[in-house]
């Protein structure tokens, strides 16, 4: 039952092969974000261009996948061309529990190099194979369809186009490795999809009583009766009703049309669940003009709330487009939402208007084939569209800062001007601006928290992911398995952990990530409140920098690190990577920051 292997692809060379996972990073890593972070340290150079030939993607599974109950799900792992930082990015649905079936024995596939010609990755019963990619160009339902009884992810025209936000789309869309531009990745190495074939994995006896109780567990537990009554389309309803809700750019934390866009609209428009007749089924399953599409709670808050867009069919349809295209729907959000921004300020000649869902549909379009000059511009993020057209600007905000973005990334729909704790969140994730890592929001609109407690909150939430995620957990089914991390589990197939260990491997994952970023240039100054934040919005409310400055001090001394965010010597040596550290990655120069008292 171990998984002890990966399979390596080199695109240049034109060759698949098989080779070993060493011991020692199995136990120290898992698999998943663990592993993918090792690789892409141990075999990347600082400064590698992500969209070069040196850079790796890895479709990284975890010792567990296949047999956890939930959905199985797969990690998207290598350097982000979008941010220039670790990018770890998941999907679930039939590909990743095909892929698990089909190599018993792998971590996962780890490509590398750059095709001359487009080409598919092939994985069946005849074994791996790389063929002619005879479909590029076309979009991801259509890419799928060519590929019939087979499970396939792949990269729409936004990937071909290498727009930096472009996602890898398996299940005919459905589901997305959807941050930092992995698609990108995938189209700069013309690698067009990975098709398998396969069953899916056999539950081995000795883990079917485990597995029947877990099932039941989730059942039960707050987060799978959360799940299986709205999922995540009912956040839009919650941000909105705790004044979180990102609205027409930032501008509010209300939408007066949530109730249009959110779970009592999708529940109107459904015409059936993701696996239906689970205990916990998944999302719900709408018709748009484009076809069948499963809207995540993003869609209603990124494209809903987030353009002034309170017609559910609308924010449907435009979600489904960017499905079909291969592009993340919160970037795509955040740069339709600049534009409109950018033109109300003269920054810009664009005529799409908060509420005008076909205008954005239009550009979002425009931006997946770098149609036009504001388009390209589009395709690079909003700082890159703010240096191309407005520079610096003038007055309370700058082009570049129209749209909140950490490290490039823009930021999904809660913002901490109604909930502070994820001004700290979206600073210290490690991909940048990212609301999956860790969610205050959840706690804090509903009681007081002191500093301690807010930063406690973020990186233990930060280190636990960073264990279930190298498991590539269900990212719902997490929340049962946090009590030990999964080592029931992980005993049950003969893995020895207990939570304590697995605790230490989340530090250390947490802490080699940083470490990786360090490398390529970044510190705390990039650990930024955005300028966005700072100013009030309608309703006055403002995140304090000062404040921040404060809670993010505290954050470095909770976790280890100096003033500079980088850390120290001691903790490299004390998770137990002094021996993987290069030359090349700066360390702290001071003393770990110490705190006294309520922090």
């Amino acid at each position: 039952m171990h998984r002890d292997a990966v399979l390596r692809v080199d695109l240049s060379a034109g060759t698949v092969r098989r080779e070993s996972v060493p011991e020692r990073w199995r136990r120290r890593y898992l698999g998943g974000k663990g592993l993918g972070a090792r690789y892409l340290y141990d075999e990347l150079e600082a400064d590698t261009d992500p969209l070069g030939p040196q850079n790796r993607l890895c479709f990284a599974l975890g010792p567990l996948s296949g047999y956890l109950p939930g959905e199985t799900r797969y990690a998207a792992v290598t350097k982000s061309p979008l941010t220039g930082t670790f990018l770890d990015s998941y999907a679930g649905g039939s590909f990743p529990e095909t892929l698990a079936g089909a190599l018993p024995d792998c971590l996962g596939i780890v490509v590398e190099g750059a095709a001359e010609e487009p080409v598919s990755l092939i994985i069946d019963e005849a074994g791996a194979r790389l063929e002619p990619a005879e479909n590029w160009g076309a979009d991801t339902v259509e890419t799928a369809e060519a590929y019939p009884n087979a499970s396939v992810a792949c990269i729409g025209p936004a990937g071909e186009q290498e727009v930096l936000y472009a996602t890898v789309a398996s299940d005919a869309g459905e589901h997305h490795a959807g941050r930092g531009g992995v698609g990108a990745v995938m189209g700069s190495k013309q690698l067009k999809a990975v098709v398998v074939r396969g069953d899916t994995p056999d539950i081995p006896p000795a883990i079917e009583a485990l597995r029947e109780q877990t099932t039941a567990d989730y059942a039960d537990h707050a987060t799978g009766r959360w799940q299986a009554a709205s999922g995540t389309l009912e956040s839009v309803d919650f941000a909105d009703e705790v004044g979180a809700l990102a609205t027409e750019g930032w501008q509010a934390g209300h939408f007066a049309g949530s109730e249009s866009v959110g779970i009592a609209a999708a529940q109107e428009a459904a015409v059936g669940r993701e696996r239906d007749g689970e205990r916990v089924p998944g999302g719900f399953r709408v018709r748009t003009e484009n076809g069948e599409s499963v809207p995540r709670g993003a869609t209603p808050i990124s494209l809903g709330a987030g353009l002034g867009i309170d017609d559910f069919d609308a924010v449907a349809t435009l979600g489904a487009t960017c499905d079909r295209l291969g592009i993340d729907v919160i970037e795509a959000g955040s740069v339709v939402a600049w534009a409109v921004l950018a033109g109300e300020a003269g920054l810009v000649e664009e005529s799409v208007e908060f509420g005008d869902g076909e205008g954005a549909k239009k550009l979002v379009e425009r931006v997946a084939t770098r149609k036009d000059d504001l388009a390209d511009a589009l395709a690079e993020g909003v700082g890159a569209a703010a240096a191309r057209f407005a520079g610096d600007g003038s007055g309370a905000l700058s082009g570049k800062e129209l749209m909140p973005t950490v490290k490039a990334m823009a930021l999904p729909g809660y913002d901490p001007r109604g909930a502070a704790g994820m001004a700290l969140a979206y600073a210290t994730s490690d991909r940048g601006g990212c609301h999956r890592r860790a969610r205050p929001v959840e706690e804090e609109v509903f009681a007081d928290r002191t500093r301690e407690e807010t930063v406690r909150h973020v990186a233990d939430a930060q280190t636990a992911r960073s264990v279930l995620w190298s498991l590539v957990a269900d990212d719902f089914l997490g929340d049962v398995l946090r009590e030990d991390f999964g080592a029931e589990w992980l005993q049950a197939v003969g893995i020895d952990h207990d939570a304590g260990s697995l605790a230490r491997v989340g530090e250390r994952i947490w802490t080699l990530v940083r470490l990786f970023n360090a490398r390529e240039g970044f510190d705390r100054a990039d650990d930024e409140l955005p300028a966005r934040l700072r100013q009030p919005r309608e309703d006055g409310s403002v995140v304090d920098p000062e404040a921040f400055e404060q809670t993010l001090d505290a954050y470095y001394g909770y976790r280890g690190w100096g003033h500079d965010g980088l850390p120290t010597h001691e903790l490299v040596a004390a998770v137990g990577l002094t021996g993987t550290v290069d030359d090349e990655t700066p360390l702290s120069s001071v003393d770990a920051i110490t705190t006294e008292g309520d922090t």
